[in-house]
Order: C-alpha cells, then structure tokens, then sequence
C-alpha cells in the first residue's frame, strides 16, 4: 500500500498549511505581496519569506522544530498555485 501523505489536495500537511496561513492572500497579485521573481525564483523567495515570518531573529529549539516544519514544505507547489492564481485573475 503506498504512503499517501497528500494532505487537501496538497503535496503534504506543511504544504497546505504554510500556502492557508502566509500565502492564501484574498487576491492580493504577487507583486502587491513584494514578490518580484514571477518564475524561476520565485518558489526561493516564497521560503524566505516564510523563513522570516516564522523564524524572524529568534533561535533556539522552537526555531529549530519551526525549521524542520518548512523544510517539509513544497515551495514549487506553493510557486506554481500562486502564480496560476494571478493568471487567473488576469494579472
């Protein structure tokens, strides 16, 4: 039996659940959210992004357990239905 771990339609629980909390954004563009890589790059800023919203200049063991949850996270995922998102809109 495979292990499905799809979680909402998503790639996985951290998948669905940074894209609900940091990116599901009302229909707010990209660009309005500062976003400037519209392709190539943009799943890298999206866990930047993530990365300082969650981690900021803290440390410690909750930072650590906060990294292991985005490094679960598929940011392509996140890229490619945000920016289907914007198409969609006609932005």
């Amino acid at each position: 039996m495979p292990n499905d771990t799809r979680y909402n339609g998503w790639t996985n629980y951290a998948t669905w659940r940074v894209n609900l909390e940091l990116f599901d954004n009302g229909g707010v563009t990209l660009s309005d959210m500062g976003f400037t890589d519209q392709r190539d790059g943009l799943h890298n800023e999206l866990r930047d992004y993530a990365e300082e919203v969650v981690c900021g200049e803290a440390s410690g063991l909750v930072v650590d357990y906060a990294m292991a949850f985005l490094s679960e996270v598929d940011w392509a995922e996140i890229a490619r239905h945000l920016l289907d998102d914007d198409e969609g809109d006609g932005k």
